[in-house]
């Protein structure tokens, strides 16, 4: 059985947030391909919009891939150039399988993330692996569409591409003024930036022949005023307690 069904939250309850993480669903759909359902949903946070792909296998298993609009568009492109090569090919041949069950292969890149496409073959059938990796280490993730379920895979995204566009948007506001504190004979400097990974706090120790910087993302800053928040509140704490309530003042 193969289709997909569409939901857009404008037509239910209203747009849901995620409020631990910023993020905004836009739209999501749904597509059953053989026993498989993949659910294609646009999201929006503050470094742009990008669609989130998730797998669910018939045993409950779950994978996912991100994608900013602009790879959804090219994945969009390759998925028909890989729709054609499936469709000229002649039946599997068990005596003969391709090396390492792959039939053909491409890759794209979008900033510090590769995907690699490679329609496979095994005993189950012909696949199309998506695969994404981060450049600077981290868990490898991928889905596996059919062969069969590649061009209902591409309309889909089509159809959100049409409804949302290929421009992965991102915060286009004036970013806040830097700031500066004095702490003895340290200074530290708050600096806010942006590149295409999204906006950071970059925060600078700087001494007489010697200077330091951490860089915090815009979706940790929530994170780390709570933990600040929290050794303020349990000094305070433990200073009021050091200190106890002042004696009563008697007759002299």
């Amino acid at each position: 059985m193969q289709g997909y069904s569409s939901y857009s939250p404008d037509q239910g309850s209203g747009q849901q947030m995620g409020a631990s993480t910023g993020e905004t669903e836009l739209s999501t759909k749904m597509i059953q391909i053989q026993s498989k359902r993949f659910y294609l949903d646009v999201k929006q946070n503050r470094r742009g919009r990008f669609i989130k792909v998730a797998e669910i296998a018939s045993d409950g298993r779950r994978s996912q891939i991100f994608l900013a609009l602009s790879t959804a568009a090219e994945l969009r492109d390759y998925l028909s150039t890989f729709s054609d090569f499936y469709a000229s090919l002649g039946p599997p041949n068990p005596d003969n399988p391709p090396e390492d069950g792959k039939l053909k292969s491409e890759m794209m890149i979008k900033d510090n993330r590769r995907y690699y496409l490679d329609l496979k073959e095994n005993a189950r059938g012909r696949f199309l692996r998506v695969s994404q990796t981060i450049s600077r280490g981290g868990p490898r993730s991928q889905i596996a569409i059919p062969a069969q379920g590649m061009i209902e895979f591409r309309d889909a995204l089509t159809d959100h591409l049409v409804d949302f566009g290929t421009d992965d948007g991102g915060f286009k506001g004036e970013l806040p003024e830097g700031k500066h504190m004095r702490v003895d004979n340290k200074n530290f400097y708050f600096d806010i930036g942006q590149n295409n990974r999204g906006i950071y706090m970059r925060i600078s120790e700087v001494k007489t022949n010697f200077r330091t910087a951490i860089t915090v993302p815009e979706k940790s800053w929530g994170r780390f005023r709570d933990i600040f928040a929290d050794y303020c509140d349990k000094m305070k704490d433990g200073s009021d307690k050091v200190s106890g309530p002042e004696s009563p003042q008697g007759p002299k």
